[in-house]
């Protein structure tokens, strides 16, 4: 019926304005400063109860926020692997953690948000699980296993473990540097998305392959 139509239209478009706004705001000041009530008068409602009729609690506005970005990402990663064929080296690796996000941020124009609200919320422990693992992680674990065991056998647990983190920490954080960048028109940085997905890659690539100089507590099982 078209009048129903119409609604859920409206409804459609209420959920996204609450969304840019809660996104913008909680990128720009952390989720926990930012007040339902401030997220729906920068969204234009005229209720300020709009954020909780619609997404119930702040962790699940959050994690609405998360999945518009991840589900693109996802896609964007299948398509980008899809295309690749099968890894060749541990850059090739690398490169399909780095260009979906990428891809995506730059599809976005200027400016962005998401990177620092993916930021913001990696930075909470009670947040971290909804988009870090989502939004970065390109393997799944069995296939992750099978590069590592391809690429680099040696790699004792703990190293993989601190390596995954320090390469996500990469990820995020130069993400929110390039964004911020563009957001701001920082011309003597010289940032933009394609030398950002490029150097990263070199960086991750170059960070997996690094010697290690500690003595391993565990050895990787066989």
């Amino acid at each position: 019926m078209p009048g129903r139509r119409v609604r859920e239209e409206q409804v459609e478009a209420t959920r996204e304005a609450i969304l840019d706004a809660a996104e913008r705001l909680f990128a720009e000041y952390g989720v926990h400063t930012v007040s339902n009530r401030q997220i729906s008068i920068a969204a234009g409602q005229g209720n300020t109860g709009a954020v909780g009729y619609h997404f119930g609690t702040k962790t699940d506005l959050v994690r609405a926020i998360a999945r518009r970005h991840t589900a693109v990402i996802a896609e964007i990663r299948a398509r980008i692997l899809a295309e690749s064929g099968e890894f060749t080296c541990v850059r090739d690796w690398a490169a399909s953690s780095v260009r979906p996000v990428i891809e995506h941020l730059a599809s976005l124009g200027t400016p962005t948000w998401f990177a620092r609200f993916n930021a913001q919320v990696s930075a909470d422990p009670a947040l971290f699980q909804i988009v870090v693992e989502d939004s970065l992680m390109s393997s799944s674990p069995q296939q992750l296993r099978d590069l590592l065991d391809r690429f680099l056998p040696d790699l004792p647990p703990e190293v993989i473990t601190m390596r995954m983190l320090m390469a996500r920490h990469l990820i995020v954080q130069m993400c929110v540097e390039t964004e911020r960048a563009l957001a701001e028109g920082a011309p003597a940085t010289r940032l933009n998305w394609d030398d950002t997905a490029t150097d990263l890659t070199d960086a991750i690539a170059a960070l997996w392959e690094a010697p290690v100089s500690r003595h391993p507590a565990h050895p990787r099982p066989a």
